[in-house]
């Protein structure tokens, strides 16, 4: 067993878009499980947009890092050192480690990951928290019915691309939006999306949404929201009446650092969003997944077999030492990534 590990930490907060600066690569000692505690050594970590909001010092709904703290993340290793019974060295487990190559947490705050059956890195996606994402504001928030009209954002992501595939298998009509011809070709071709939009190729809101009507002749009966901006102003006044809008999040906007002015999308304002809402009669809810982790074994049962027998296909952007990561997630914020997002540690 090594005793050093190697971590990202914060090492300023940014001023808009992160920069590599804002980032810092350090060693330290090993730590060792207490009691009740497991020590994985990392394998792949996630890089998920909402840990851009941990790096602003701002009020949410969970701490900031703090500067010099690890970078927060989700992330899948062997277990190397266990101080519980439910877990023995050599298994797998999936845990909040943070941008490091090893890590301790409480085993009771882990799960076990099946390493003969699919691959480990569907922990950090499809099968874990981006997939519940999906799953979960698509059924119990957007409640599709079979004929209705989905569109969703960021199409081949982790979230967008179980979103759009699930709705497929309703019997739903499903309408992706995405950055690129490429990742558009990746929509209809692997996750069966009827259509895709660049929204690269629009300049503004009015012009995607004359693409939108186009490809949603019959309105739109669910938005799945997770980009905000651009997108969310050109869907909002093609919403069918009792409309549904899961939104999970807003990533056209992370980088303003807030909601501000000059942010993307700005124009959508009060007024004129709720007005929409009311006279459409929308059902609009916010989510944040880790309020609903009991939903994760339901979730496994229905989607697992799926994902397993090739009903349901994923898509994984790895990147190769943890020492890329920084740039890794700066590429991701800005649609870089095709797919999953994830690092390869050790």
């Amino acid at each position: 067993m090594p005793d050093q590990m190697r971590k990202i930490v914060l090492a300023s907060r940014p001023d808009g878009a992160p920069k590599p600066e804002n980032f810092r690569l350090e060693s330290a000692d090993l730590p060792q499980p207490g009691d009740g505690e497991i020590l994985v050594e990392v394998h792949y970590m996630s890089l998920d947009p909402y840990m851009r909001g941990r790096m602003d010092d701002a009020k949410s709904y969970a701490a900031p890092v703090p500067i010099g703290g690890l970078m927060e993340g989700g992330s899948v290793g062997k277990v190397i050192a266990s101080n519980d019974p439910s877990f023995a060295v050599g298994d797998f487990a999936f845990g909040g480690f943070g941008w490091a190559t090893h890590g301790v947490a409480p085993a009771k705050q882990c799960q076990k990951v099946d390493a003969d059956g699919v691959p480990i890195t569907a922990s950090l996606g499809v099968l874990g928290m981006p997939g519940l994402t999906g799953w979960y504001g698509l059924n119990d928030i957007g409640q599709p019915k079979e004929g209705e009209t989905l569109v969703v954002a960021a199409a081949t992501g982790p979230v967008g691309s179980i979103v759009g595939q699930l709705a497929k298998a309703k019997g739903l009509r499903t309408v992706g939006i995405a950055g690129g011809p490429e990742k558009c070709e990746i929509a209809t071709r692997d996750f069966g999306f009827d259509v895709c939009l660049d929204h690269r190729a629009y300049d503004d809101a009015k012009s995607l949404r004359a693409a939108l009507k186009e490809a949603a002749p019959d309105g739109i009966d669910i938005y799945y929201e997770n980009v905000g901006g651009k997108v969310l102003d050109a869907v909002l006044p093609l919403m069918n009446a009792h409309g549904r809008i899961p939104l999970c999040g807003m990533i056209a906007w992370y980088n303003a650092g807030g909601l501000g002015a000059d942010a993307e999308g700005a124009g959508l304002t009060a007024p004129r969003l709720w007005r929409t809402i009311l006279v459409n009669f929308l059902t609009v809810r916010g989510f944040i997944i880790a309020n609903h982790w009991d939903k994760m074994p339901e979730f496994h049962r229905e989607v697992a077999p799926m994902v397993a027998d090739g009903r349901v296909k994923v898509k994984e952007d790895i990147t190769e030492g943890l020492e890329n990561a920084p740039q890794a997630f700066i590429d991701m914020l800005n649609g870089g990534n095709t797919g999953k997002a994830i690092v390869k540690v050790n």
